[in-house]
């Protein structure tokens, strides 16, 4: 039974909110549970009660890897009965080491296995740009997606405290926390080259830019946006509070990563304006149905 006979207050329309799967735009990237036992009936009851709101699957932290490839086919068969993708994870930067031939070797036993998207932790992988482009075409060429995630280190002291949170205005004190700051513009420039490359998505990974919502670095974010749009870009809210800021700032069409465990309140906040301060989407005042 379709699942808009039970959420009546959603509607999936491509201006109002944003359309059905497979969506460009609005895409919510679930975590797999892995801090608890991942077993197939959790999974099973997530994409049977909230598969509509479900668009990719991680594989975080590389839990894929001390698993059997019979039960990860198994997930991603789930996952697929859902249309729902599946990515890798950050997992490639731990194989590289084995030789320049075991990147590709990776590529293919991915395909094999079923995944969809393969991700590419930038910073991890600490190769040249060329090789990171061509990574990105290996990827293609076996018709997988990729997603190269980058991620921005800042010095703590630039994060205004209080309310003051005009980063353009304000002033860091000195001494500075660190000496070193991650060229934004430079990481920019790389994700543009990436996508020419073919990548189809580029992730944001929440340490130092949005990890907690009260010191999330709004300009940073916005630059990217800015950049490479809306479509192209998806950020890993760290928690509720960040992705209500996320969905307040840039609307329901802002592509989310989140834990499983936030598929829901994401959904909620995505389709209806609850107010502010709520502790949760589903303790508030508002009714489901």
């Amino acid at each position: 039974m379709s699942l808009s006979l039970y959420y009546q207050w959603k509607h999936f329309d491509e201006d109002e909110d944003r359309p059905e799967k497979p969506r460009k735009f609005g895409v919510t990237e679930m975590r797999s549970p892995q801090y608890t036992l991942m077993n197939q009936n959790l999974l099973q009851d997530i994409f049977e009660s909230m598969g509509q709101f479900v668009d990719g699957l991680k594989f975080s932290g590389g839990s894929h890897s001390l698993m059997p490839k019979s039960f990860i086919k198994e997930v991603i068969n789930k996952a697929h009965q859902h249309d729902v993708y599946v990515s890798t994870g950050e997992w490639a930067e731990h194989l590289i080491r084995n030789g320049p031939s075991a990147f590709k070797e990776y590529v293919e036993d991915c395909k094999q296995v079923g995944f969809d998207t393969i991700e590419l932790n930038v910073g991890s992988l600490e190769i040249p740009e060329e090789t990171l482009l061509r990574y990105v075409r290996i990827i293609k060429d076996v018709g997988l997606k990729a997603k190269p995630q980058f991620a921005v280190k800042v010095n703590k002291s630039d994060i205004p405290t209080g309310r003051d949170r005009a980063f353009g205005a304000y002033i860091p004190p000195a001494p500075r926390s660190t000496e070193f700051v991650e060229d934004v513009d430079l990481l920019i420039r790389r994700a543009e080259r990436c996508l020419e490359a073919g990548a189809d998505m580029i992730m944001i990974d929440a340490d130092d830019v949005c990890q907690h919502a009260d010191s999330v670095r709004a300009d940073i974010i916005a630059k990217v946006i800015g950049r490479l749009g809306l479509e192209k870009t998806m950020f890993e809210a760290a928690n509720a509070r960040t992705s209500e800021w996320f969905v307040r700032q840039y609307g329901s069409k802002v592509n989310l990563f989140v834990d499983h465990s936030q598929v829901i309140d994401l959904e909620c906040l995505r389709g209806r304006n609850l107010g502010k301060n709520h502790a949760s989407v589903l303790g508030s005042s508002y009714s489901l149905f």
